[in-house]
């Protein structure tokens, strides 16, 4: 296994969709730097990988979804001499509720952590990799909710589609310049993101509408290595987004009052 010099840092690191591909980034030669604000989860997440593929761990415990996170970060790995070669974006919160019935503190959280931190972070770390001119990857983890205007994952979507387009955008700004940004959607992966009942996730699975997330992990570091500017992973979640952008008002309307939770 070839052994890099400089580090991964991994957001959302202790567990889900994080922990999978800080346990393939490893399992690929490369040190972690791992941060999460589960201090368990991710202390005991960094001595399982570390013990399994013997590469360097460090790790934080920090909340991402303050406004001065990003920076406080940034200064960290400044200040302890981490450089990083791979930044992956991936720290999310989920909840269903219709916008006027969430309270703002929350509506808030989301926000900075889905938008502000990760954008914060790339413009910080892009600019530090071209300017040590060293060839750097950066992975958003955004979700094929991004393409999809639905009642009550309103402020999720449309969180999640800002990190789409905003690294398409970016990507068009660092890409010459030896920084490639990818953007990942997945669509219902197996974690404890979406809370969803056993009965729901071994039929998913088997049906491939959802992913477990090791193989995520694989598909979404092999098209950030490709330099790949956006990757939906699956071909039911690529049918399924593009069924869901076609469906006209009036059907989302009586589903939502029918269906989905009020």
């Amino acid at each position: 296994m070839r052994r890099f010099k400089y580090y991964a840092l991994v957001t959302g690191a202790s567990s889900g969709i994080g922990l999978a591909i800080s346990r393939e980034l490893a399992r690929r030669g490369y040190p972690l730097f791992m941060v999460s604000n589960e201090k368990e989860k991710l202390n005991e997440a960094a001595t399982e990988i570390q013990a399994e593929y013997t590469v360097k761990i460090k790790i934080l415990c920090m909340d991402l979804s303050q406004a001065d996170s990003a920076q406080k970060l940034f200064d960290y790995c400044a200040e302890n001499n981490i450089q990083i070669e791979i930044l992956v974006n991936n720290a999310g919160i989920f909840f269903f509720n219709d916008v006027i019935d969430t309270p703002p503190f929350r509506m808030e959280t989301m926000i900075n952590l889905h938008v502000l931190t990760p954008a914060m972070l790339c413009r910080l770390f892009a600019k530090q990799m071209i300017d040590a001119q060293t060839e750097g990857y950066i992975l958003n983890i955004t979700s094929i909710t991004s393409q999809m205007m639905m009642p009550g994952i309103s402020l999720y979507g449309a969180t999640k589609s800002f990190v789409r387009c905003f690294s398409r955008a970016m990507r068009h700004e660092t890409l010459d310049r030896g920084v490639s940004i990818t953007a990942i959607s997945p669509g219902a992966v197996a974690t404890n993101l979406y809370n969803l009942p056993p009965r729901y996730m071994k039929p998913g699975l088997g049906l491939g509408i959802i992913m477990k997330p090791e193989r995520l992990a694989r598909l979404a570091l092999d098209k950030m290595f490709q330099r790949k500017a956006e990757y939906i992973p699956g071909g039911f979640n690529r049918f399924f987004t593009f069924l869901v952008k076609s469906l006209p008002g009036f059907f989302v309307r009586k589903i939502k009052k029918n269906v989905l939770p009020s």
